[in-house]
């Protein structure tokens, strides 16, 4: 697989009509439902949101939008209206480049991964990305699995390319093997988990190096078997890492596919962990005792 092409035969623009639609079906009455999501993507060098939008049924009482810390889209929803079924959909038309090539080739990617360190004033944004979470993450597991990808020395851009190669090909993609709760140490030790943790696993050993690492929340475009035709909700939410440079500026990696991420990614946002950009979550007021949820995403190319 080309890592430096997103894992694409051809490197060009596309443009993605994108559904993430959340339905919640109740036992009971809910008389009250408070939700934040993260559904509408980010505009940013190599990748431009021409529409965005997040529905709400019933219509909410209350309801707002802003920008998080991080420069991240949210939205408040507050329903009063007595529902037993809630749903929550974001759709956007977003266009994405292939990753620029000149980064990968700038002397702080080329240099010395150990360079890469935040410090100082001049990286003081992105000093809170190499802090380790509550919980700590960084165990004497995650120091021993990068100790042999962290060469001292190493080229940053080489040391991303092996970390993303070596949990592709250590770790088992498996849905359902763990929870949004699942430690870090966890997953090491099964070598089994989904996209979310495989990103949790490269963000802990390069912060293990002092290196500032976030976490990255959004779409990924898939393409159906030969001869098959597109299934809409097939697709999924996804979730991948970034690395500082000097400079203020990212690479993007997606350990689970064993690439960079390119213009077959749709970012929506980011944070130091999951906690930060969860595509939704909320407090209902109830007596129902049941719930079922159920999500669909879509990524369609749009011509």
């Amino acid at each position: 697989m080309n890592l430096q092409s997103g894992g694409s035969q051809q490197s060009v623009s596309r443009r993605y009509r994108v559904t993430h639609r959340t339905r919640y079906d109740y036992d009971n009455v809910v008389s009250s439902s408070y939700g934040r999501a993260y559904l509408q993507p980010r505009d940013l060098p190599g990748q431009r949101v021409l529409t965005s939008a997040v529905e709400i049924d019933p219509e909410p009482s209350d309801r707002s939008t802003g920008v998080d810390i991080y420069g991240n889209h949210d939205s408040y929803f507050h329903v009063r209206t007595p529902h037993r079924r809630l749903e929550v959909t974001g759709t956007s038309l977003v266009e994405v480049d292939p990753i620029d090539q000149r980064l990968l080739d700038t002397p702080t990617a080329q240099g010395p991964w150990e360079a890469a360190r935040p410090l100082g004033s001049a990286s003081a944004r992105a000093v809170e990305f190499r802090l380790d979470l509550f919980p700590p993450e960084i165990s004497p597991a995650v120091h021993e699995y990068a100790a042999t990808i962290f060469i001292p020395g190493a080229p940053l851009i080489d040391v991303v390319i092996e970390l993303t190669r070596r949990i592709f090909r250590d770790f088992t993609y498996r849905s359902g093997s763990t929870e949004i709760s699942t430690r870090v140490a966890t997953v090491l030790d099964r070598r089994e988990g989904v996209c979310q943790d495989f990103a949790r696993v490269a963000i802990a050993c390069l912060r293990s190096q002092g290196l500032a690492a976030r976490y990255v929340s959004g779409y990924l475009a898939t393409d159906p078997p030969p001869g098959k035709e597109r299934i809409f909700g097939a697709d999924a939410s996804h979730a991948w890492a970034a690395v500082w440079l000097p400079g203020d500026r990212w690479i993007a990696f997606d350990p689970t596919n064993d690439t960079l991420v390119g213009e077959r990614h749709v970012t929506v946002a980011w944070g130091r962990d999951y906690e930060d950009v969860p595509p939704l979550r909320g407090v209902i007021y109830t007596e129902s005792r049941k719930s079922k949820i159920e999500v669909s995403v879509d990524v369609s190319p749009d011509p």
